[in-house]
């Protein structure tokens, strides 16, 4: 290949990355119905990369796929994310337990005190910013636990998890609760107080799993209505 020539663009990875933003986004809801003619004509493509990045998604378990009516954004199966839920409460439990018994532990946790253990006025506002920094929290935090095959699957969870954390992060108040219990749990794991650590992040994630048995078509249509709002602004 020479210095000036461009590798192809993967059209496939393009549609796929832009469709799951549009779900994490609520730009396509739960329940949604489309075509993959629709898609190819929103996205400039031809249906075969399309095909293919759908195929993906329902892989990956985000949309579905009717053979006589389309593709569909796959509904909300409360009883799947309160599964996965569980999953996260498991794997970051054991995670906060190693670091409650390791001997850098205040070494391994330095980047996230510095970022959540701050002064009320240095705290971020914005909720789509605050919902990612929420999500990278607790990516490091189990990755700091040293156990990497975890790690992997703890983002695989997570990833399937996002447009109900997302939601989460429309609620009032919820920006300030997360970085007090995000410091509370920082400093639990800090003193080696195990018992404490576990019960303090098991209750922050409940708070978040309770958002599940909350959500209505009602809510995802305000939190779709708040994100155009803050796009346009």
């Amino acid at each position: 290949m020479t210095a000036t020539t461009k590798r192809p663009v993967n059209v496939a990875e393009r549609i796929y990355q832009q469709l799951k933003k549009d779900i994490f986004d609520f730009q396509l809801l739960p329940g949604d119905r489309f075509s993959e003619s629709e898609i190819a004509k929103r996205m400039e493509a031809s249906r075969t990369p399309v095909r293919e990045a759908l195929y993906r998604l329902e892989r990956d378990g985000y949309v579905q796929v009717h053979f006589r009516s389309g593709w569909q954004v796959r509904p909300f199966d409360f009883k799947y994310f309160e599964d996965l839920y569980d999953c996260r409460i498991l794997m970051e439990s054991e995670s906060v337990r190693r670091l409650c018994e390791a001997d850098d532990v205040a070494e391994r946790l330095a980047e996230l005190v510095a970022v959540w253990s701050v002064d009320k006025s240095d705290r971020w506002s914005d909720s789509d910013a605050v919902a990612i920094l929420d999500e990278t929290f607790h990516d490091k935090l189990v990755a700091a636990a040293g156990n990497k095959e975890m790690a992997l699957l703890h983002q695989g969870v997570c990833e399937r998890l996002k447009i109900i954390r997302r939601l989460d992060f429309t609620q009032p108040g919820r920006i300030e609760a997360t970085y007090d219990e995000h410091h509370r749990i920082l400093g639990l794991i800090l003193a080696r107080d195990t018992v404490q650590a576990i019960a303090e992040l098991k209750r922050h994630i409940e708070l978040s799993k309770n958002t599940v048995r909350e959500i209505t078509l009602h809510r995802l249509q305000e939190a779709k209505s708040l994100y155009n709002v803050n796009i346009k602004v």
